[in-house]
């Protein structure tokens, strides 16, 4: 499984990218608007950072801003990936890229009759959201199981299933376990995959060990 990051902090995205874990990044207004950085430089100085798909979403809703607000992203690196929402418009707006040889996100995906229709419209990415259909009191996971197993029954179908709103280590875990080919973390929730109790002790007395036999590895 492919891992993204979902935020559009810059220093994040390099610290993260140092250690070899992305394939890519998805990021929206909302998150731009948090760093109050300008959203055009800052998707291009991600798409620097990062060799794999950038994510950039639409503001607009409507078809024709949608589609020129896609074309002005589209062209600002060759790893961006518009992102539009899962509306008629969105969906119009998806086809009309795609046949341009644009990448497609299509978000906001809450069932698999919507990501049917992403799918049908030649999105490269469709992006359930697991967390949010868990705040309602549905199993968001159980939408990304549906999804590919959708998918695998019609070998022509190319979207990948990017699981989305992903709140905990073990949400990754299980995204993994159902299949998706992708799941965009916040950086908090990468960071929280590192961490087990048995990790921590287990290097203490390592080091505690080493420590007292009083060798170096690193000689002068």
């Amino acid at each position: 499984m492919k891992f993204f990051v979902d935020t559009a902090d810059t220093g994040e995205i390099r610290r993260l990218a140092a250690m070899g874990l992305l394939d890519g990044v998805t990021t929206n207004p909302s998150l731009v608007a948090k760093t109050g950085r300008d959203f055009l430089d800052t998707v291009r100085e991600i798409c620097d950072v990062v060799a794999g798909p950038v994510s950039a979403e639409v503001a607009a809703t409507d078809f024709e801003t949608m589609l020129a607000e896609g074309r002005v992203l589209a062209a600002l690196a060759p790893n961006v990936a518009v992102k539009v929402p899962l509306t008629p418009d969105g969906i119009r707006t998806c086809s009309a890229l795609a046949a341009e040889g644009v990448t497609v996100n299509v978000t906001l995906c809450f069932s698999a009759a919507q990501a049917l229709l992403a799918a049908k419209a030649g999105a490269a990415f469709v992006s359930p959201f697991v967390g949010r259909l868990d705040d309602i009191g549905m199993e968001g996971m159980a939408l990304i199981r549906d999804i590919v197993d959708i998918y695998g029954q019609y070998p022509d179908i190319r979207t990948q299933v990017l699981a989305a709103s992903i709140r905990s280590a073990q949400h990754a875990v299980q995204a993994a376990q159902a299949g998706a080919d992708v799941a965009t973390l916040p950086p908090a929730v990468i960071d929280q995959m590192f961490r087990h109790p048995l990790t921590d002790s287990g290097l203490e007395r390592f080091v505690a060990d080493w420590q007292s036999t009083g060798q170096r590895i690193l000689r002068d």
